[in-house]
């Protein structure tokens, strides 16, 4: 009789299996996917990124009004210091040169230390709040993207590279975090500088502000049409650094397949094709610019020195003074570097525009499966019973060969089913359907009489532990890789886990027990230690359906005899389904379905598909045959 499990809370977001704690690599995450991708497009023509894309931040500055506030009156303050001096330089040379008034001279000097006072606080002020303001907006978006991608469904994965993802969360994020915490402002600043220059050149001589504004339309001319240019190099560049970024997560991931197979030069070479492909698209990008910048340049600073020309003209025929001239040659100064740097934030605009459009893009990815507005609640005492109900599935990426077809099968609650039969047969994909990594083209999967598309994921997952056959080791102690499943988890429970998967041995060897750091994806172990840790995982979470996908595979005959009495300790009063390859492994198990080509073609015990003969006797006689002789072998 089943003794039902309580099931008291809520499940961690995130399994370890393949899809959903990936750790990039050959084999896992990117296997050098082409560059196409429905949500995440990469290569190929791409919508310009215009600077209304920066309105996608928006929402993420409204919780900081008031330091945005802040910010805008220090800037405010500080561009009204620097078009002050304009009006003192007026004064001066009308009243201090020319009618050699000394006291007005020492006045001056009063007075332009009093400027430079209030300059330096406000630009202060607004240094500070500006870079306060992007440090905590990039965070916020950090955060945001990185809970959305954990909550991406495994179609997602399949058509989508890592390293672009990180790409996004790392050079796009440092990218706007540049805009907001420094660019927008130096824009703010000199598009103010921008007005009030060209207000106080209207009130210094209307006659020359004229000239000055029929040259506005040949500066603003190139920013538009070099503008373009510049932000279709700024998006292309981008993407070419996420190419990089890729190839670089990748190939060190596999590092050690990499030198086995002495694959080292040809990584090289295809790594410098990858930079030299960057650096062009950057040198494009950078002689854009340059352009767009000396363009600018040469006709605001030419148009000041025909400015200046008509001024002195002015002068010597009496329409303004001297000190008229010097005010209006400082704020046409003012405007025209003004406008300089505005060229030159346009294009920081873009390349930020160009990211946020991205992280927008990411952000509005909607995965498919999701948990159901109106849940059904599970029972709180838990059974694991599982029901397939002809279900036939197609994988995304193959959908014209059935992985599953016409597929039944019931699992009773506290019963042990074995899943064995060829590579393709379909049996992984059991577990992905039961995890609702996806969901099936036809019929219906239940978990507990309910249909898993109306059970919340989180919920669903709860009620599941799983021990994939490449067993996953985070970058951390044992204490955080066994108590994964259960963060909650006192570490007394974390070493009967360990004592019930015979880890506690080899951890206790470590220079520094259960606190030793276990290297990337757990480099620092063996195969079978891994796995054992991976069972000691699933071992502590103690949910009411465990699911064994090779669990043994990488163990030694003597490590794998004392893991199966630890498993039997863990199948006892639960659910278990069980894949494997190696028929010695399920011998025990209440049931053995038989699969081929995504079917069921045989069920029963050891005994009866042995007698009954077909698919699982031949596999049986292939397998136990080749484990006699290798155990011969050994004796001899």
């Amino acid at each position: 009789m089943l003794k039902p499990l309580r099931v008291d809370e809520a499940p961690p977001e995130c399994l370890l299996d393949g899809n959903r704690c990936r750790i990039g690599g050959i084999g896992e995450t990117m296997a050098r996917r082409p560059r196409n991708s429905e949500n995440l497009s990469e290569g190929g023509e791409r919508p310009l990124a215009a600077i209304s894309a920066l309105r996608g931040i928006v929402p993420y500055l409204k919780p900081y009004k008031p330091a945005i506030a802040g910010a805008l009156v220090a800037l405010t303050v500080a561009a009204a210091a620097v078009l002050v001096m304009g009006v003192g330089l007026r004064a001066l040379v009308d009243q201090g040169f020319s009618g050699s008034n000394e006291e007005l001279l020492d006045n001056a000097l009063v007075g332009l230390l009093i400027i430079i006072v209030i300059l330096t606080a406000a630009t202060y002020a607004r240094f500070f709040l500006v870079s306060w303001i992007g440090e905590r907006v990039v965070a916020d978006i950090r955060r945001d993207v990185f809970d959305h991608v954990l909550g991406l469904d495994s179609k997602f994965f399949e058509e989508t590279r890592v390293g672009e993802v990180l790409s996004r969360l790392t050079t796009d994020t440092t990218l706007l975090q540049s805009v907001v915490g420094s660019q927008v402002s130096v824009a703010l600043r000199n598009f103010l500088l921008f007005l009030g220059g060209s207000a106080m050149l209207v009130v210094t001589s209307p006659r020359l502000t004229g000239f000055v504004f029929l040259v506005v339309p040949l500066v603003v001319a190139p920013i538009i049409i070099f503008g373009r240019r510049v932000r279709r190099y700024s998006r292309a560049s981008q993407d070419r650094v996420a190419d990089v970024g890729a190839f670089i997560e990748e190939t060190l991931n596999a590092v050690r397949i990499v030198q086995a197979f002495g694959h080292e030069r040809v990584d090289q070479a295809a790594f410098a094709d990858r930079v030299s492909e960057t650096l062009n698209t950057a040198m494009g990008r950078i002689r854009a610019r340059a352009f767009l910048t000396a363009t600018v340049m040469l006709l605001v600073f030419g148009s000041i020195g025909v400015i200046l020309w008509l001024g002195g003209q002015d002068v010597i025929s009496g329409r303004i003074s001297a000190g008229e001239l010097s005010a209006f040659v400082f704020y046409a100064i003012v405007v025209a570097g003004s406008v300089g740097a505005i060229s030159e934030v346009i294009g920081d605009l873009q390349r930020a525009a160009g990211a946020s459009e991205r992280l927008i893009e990411l952000l509005g990815t909607i995965p498919t499966l999701r948990s159901p507005d109106t849940p059904q609640p599970l029972l709180e005492m838990a059974t694991g019973e599982v029901n397939f109900d002809n279900v036939t599935f197609h994988y995304p990426s193959r959908p014209e060969t059935p992985s599953l077809a016409d597929f039944t099968l019931n699992v009773n609650p506290g019963e042990t089913v074995a899943l064995v039969g060829p590579s393709g047969a379909g049996k992984s994909t059991v577990f992905q359907l039961l995890m609702r990594f996806y969901d099936p083209t036809d019929g219906i999967v239940k978990l507990e009489g309910l249909d898993l598309r109306d059970i919340d994921l989180h919920a669903l997952r709860g009620r599941m532990a799983i021990v994939p056959q490449d067993a996953v080791i985070f970058a951390a102690n044992a204490w955080d890789n066994i108590g994964y499943g259960r963060p909650d988890a006192a570490q007394d429970e974390i070493r009967a886990a360990a004592d019930a998967a015979m880890a506690t041995e080899f951890l206790d060897s470590l220079p520094d027990g259960f606190d030793s750091f276990l290297g990337e994806k757990g480099v620092r172990l063996s195969g079978g230690q891994r796995q054992r840790i991976a069972i000691a995982r699933a071992i502590l979470r103690n949910a009411p359906l465990l699911l064994l996908d090779e669990a043994t595979s990488a163990l030694d005959a003597e490590s794998e005899s004392f893991v199966q009495q630890a498993l039997v300790q863990a199948m006892s009063d639960r659910t278990t389904i069980v894949i494997a390859h190696r028929l010695a492994t399920v011998l025990k198990a209440d049931r053995i379905v038989v699969m081929d080509k995504g079917r069921i073609v045989a069920t029963g015990t050891h005994e009866e598909l042995i007698g009954e003969g077909g698919l699982y006797a031949r596999l049986a006689a292939l397998q136990f045959d080749r484990e006699d002789l290798t155990r011969d072998t050994n004796d001899s």
